[in-house]
């Protein structure tokens, strides 16, 4: 028994700093405008350029981008993990650049651009990072398109291909033959391909 109670705490341990959490619960349907078909979402990236997001059934894709997979990434500048695992991220999309997209969204603060441009620079975070104040809104929508029904966590991260959400490892549970709709917390980046190159491999067949 003070086996099991250790490894549990352990456990417990490990997710918690690997996570940053919000006494924030997941709003109903009914807070805040959902996306209809066919909408489209101007972003800028503190880090130069701008990307159209187009609402689909179920899902989002980027304008003229529309057959590469999309990683949406939940972030805030004063999150641990993600300052953590910031330039991996980089290095994951730089791999993977012909294929796949990522986009870090800012959630959980009202920050300025210039704040968001410090974070990529100090932690290597390249890729695309919005800092947009329509971000809560497309976390919301990605939230409900998946059923997530969890307390929200940063870093919070869903995937895309062709419009639809796509199935990903259960870092947590790793034994477990299921796959799940989100990575939650700071996620090795080598699971990350591992799912990428599926999904594309998936996509060829």
């Amino acid at each position: 028994m003070k086996k099991i109670t250790y490894l549990f705490f352990t456990f417990a341990f490990a997710f918690l700093i690997n996570a940053c959490s919000s006494e924030e619960k997941i709003e109903n349907e009914f807070a805040f405008a959902e996306y209809k078909i066919g909408d489209e979402i101007l972003l800028k990236s503190v880090n130069g350029g701008e990307k159209t997001l187009v609402r689909t059934q179920n899902g989002f894709v980027v304008k003229g981008e529309e057959n590469k997979i999309l990683m949406f990434d939940f972030f805030g500048t004063f999150c641990t993990p993600c300052q953590e695992e910031a330039t991996h991220l980089t290095s994951l999309w730089q791999k993977n650049t012909d294929n796949f997209i990522i986009m870090g969204l800012s959630h959980f603060e009202n920050v300025s651009d210039q704040t968001v441009k410090d974070f990529a620079i100090k932690y290597g975070a390249y890729y695309f990072l919005s800092n947009s104040k329509e971000n809560d809104r497309i976390v919301a929508q990605a939230l409900k398109d998946i059923n997530y029904q969890s307390m929200e966590q940063l870093p919070f991260k869903v995937v895309l291909k062709d419009g639809i959400y796509q199935d990903l490892t259960d870092f947590w549970n790793k034994d477990s033959k299921n796959y799940v709709k989100y990575y939650l917390g700071k996620v090795s980046t080598e699971i990350m391909q591992e799912d990428i190159t599926r999904i594309l491999n998936g996509s060829k067949k």
